[in-house]
C-alpha cells in the first residue's frame, strides 16, 4: 500500500473538542483571564467552529452541564448547526455541589443519590433537545481515610445509581462512563480503574462503555494495554486526550509523550477503531491554563492526526512476518520508521486537496480572529471554572 493509500484511510477521522477549553482556567492557586475568552456556551460554540474551520477535523463540540446551560438548548443547537458543527457529548458535574462532600452516586443518603440521579436525568433531556446522543460520567466520588465509608457499601450504591441512568437513556444513547485513579480523594476513588468501570457496564447492557482518559492512569501505566483490552471486550466508548507529566495535566496532547500518543493509535488502527463505525469517539479533554484557547485546540487536533497518520503508515505485513519469525528487533524497528516518519507534509497536501489551510496554526495567527474576539467580547461575564 502507498503512502497515499494509506492516509486515505484518514478519512472520516474525526475529533470532539471540549467547549469548556475556551473558557478561562487555571491552577489551584489562580484561574487566569484572557481578552476574548467567550462569554456563554453561544461562544465557546464559535469558537469551536473555528478550529473545525482551520482544521476540517473537528465537527463536535462536548457541552457540560450545568456549565453550559441555557435557556433554549434547541437554540444553540441550531446556533452550532449553523457554523457547521454540532453538539457532542453531554457531560455531567458531580464535584461542585456542597451535598457531595462525601459522595453523589454513592452517598450513603438516599436523598443525595437521588438528587445526583436526578441531574443525570436533567442531561438527559439536554441530549434530547440538542441530538447528542452520549452521555459522559465522570464519577469524582471516594474516601480519604481507612474505615471512612464500606467499599462494599458504595459500589453497590453506585450500581443502584448507574441502573437508574441507565434506565431513563433513548435506545439511540451511549452511557460512557470515565475512570480516575486518584483525586480528589486519595484512600479510594469508586471507579478508579479500568477493570471497574467495565464491569459497571457490563452490568448495565451493552449501551454502556467505558470513556479512556489518556492523564487518569498511574505513571508507567500501558495504555495501549487496556485499549486492546476494551476494544476486545466492544466496550471502548471514548477517549478524552490530552497529556501528562506527572498527574491528571491536561497538557495539549502529545507533547509530553508523542510516542506513547503514536503507540495508543497503533492499536486503534489494528482494530479499525478509527474508523466512524466503530462507535469509539475520540475526544479532547485539557485545560489550558497559559496556553492561548482556540490554538491549543488546534494544535491538539493536529497531533493526535498526526500520531494517526503514523500509525497508518506501520507496514503490517513486515511487521507480522517479524512477530512470527520472533524477530524482536525488527518488529520494533518496523514501527520506530513509522514513527519517525514525518507525515506534514502528506497532511498539508491532503488539507490543501479538501479547501483547507495547508498550515492552520499560521491561518489563525493570520486570520486575526483572537485580536477580533478580543475587541468584541466586552462586558459581561467570561466563561470559566464555575
Amino acid at each position: 500500500m502507498s503512502p497515499q493509500e494509506a492516509l486515505s484511510d484518514l478519512d472520516g477521522f474525526t475529533i470532539e473538542v471540549p467547549s469548556w477549553a475556551y473558557g478561562n482556567s487555571g491552577t489551584r492557586f489562580k484561574v487566569f483571564t484572557t481578552p476574548g475568552t467567550p462569554r456563554d456556551p453561544f461562544e465557546k460554540i464559535a469558537d469551536a467552529a473555528r478550529v473545525h474551520a482551520l482544521t476540517g477535523l473537528a465537527p463536535r463540540v462536548s457541552l457540560h452541564v450545568p456549565w453550559d446551560r441555557v435557556e433554549d438548548f434547541g437554540r444553540l443547537r441550531a446556533h452550532a448547526e449553523e457554523l457547521g458543527v454540532r453538539i457532542g457529548g453531554i457531560n455531567s458535574n458531580l464535584f461542585q455541589d456542597d451535598d457531595y462532600r462525601l459522595g453523589s452516586l454513592t452517598h450513603v443518603d438516599p436523598r443525595v443519590r437521588a438528587k445526583a440521579v436526578a441531574h443525570h436525568l436533567d442531561c438527559v433531556d439536554v441530549m434530547r433537545a440538542t441530538g447528542s446522543t452520549d452521555l459522559k460520567l465522570w464519577l469524582p466520588d471516594g474516601t480519604n481515610y481507612a474505615g471512612q465509608d464500606s467499599l462494599r457499601g458504595r459500589q453497590d450504591r453506585l450500581a443502584g445509581s448507574l441502573r437508574e441512568i441507565y434506565a431513563a437513556l433513548d435506545p439511540e444513547h451511549r452511557l460512557l462512563v470515565e475512570y480516575k485513579f486518584f483525586e480528589p480523594y486519595f484512600y479510594t476513588m469508586d471507579i478508579p480503574d479500568w477493570g471497574t468501570a467495565l464491569l459497571h457496564c457490563q452490568a448495565l447492557g451493552e449501551r454502556a462503555q467505558v470513556v479512556l482518559d489518556t492523564g487518569h492512569h498511574a505513571p508507567g501505566t500501558n495504555i495501549e494495554f487496556i485499549v486492546v483490552q476494551l476494544l476486545r471486550a466492544g466496550r471502548l466508548g471514548a477517549f478524552d486526550f490530552n497529556s501528562r507529566f506527572y498527574a491528571d495535566d491536561d497538557l495539549i496532547v502529545g507533547s509530553a509523550d508523542p510516542f506513547q500518543l503514536f503507540r495508543i493509535m497503533v492499536e486503534i488502527v489494528a482494530q479499525g477503531a478509527h474508523r466512524p463505525g466503530s462507535g469509539v469517539n475520540f475526544m479532547l479533554d485539557q485545560c489550558h491554563n497559559i496556553e492561548d484557547k482556540i490554538a491549543g485546540q488546534v494544535r491538539s487536533v493536529l497531533n493526535v492526526e498526526q500520531a494517526l497518520a503514523k500509525a497508518l503508515l506501520v507496514d503490517t505485513a513486515a511487521l507480522t512476518a517479524a512477530q512470527e519469525e520472533g524477530d524482536v528487533i525488527g518488529a520494533h524497528d518496523v514501527l520506530m520508521d513509522a514513527f519517525h516518519t514525518d507525515v506534514r507534509g502528506a497532511l498539508a497536501d491532503r488539507r490543501e486537496a479538501r479547501g483547507l489551510p495547508r498550515d492552520p496554526m499560521a491561518a489563525y495567527r493570520a486570520s486575526g480572529y483572537a485580536a477580533k474576539i478580543a475587541a468584541e467580547r466586552v462586558g459581561g461575564t467570561q466563561a470559566g471554572w464555575s
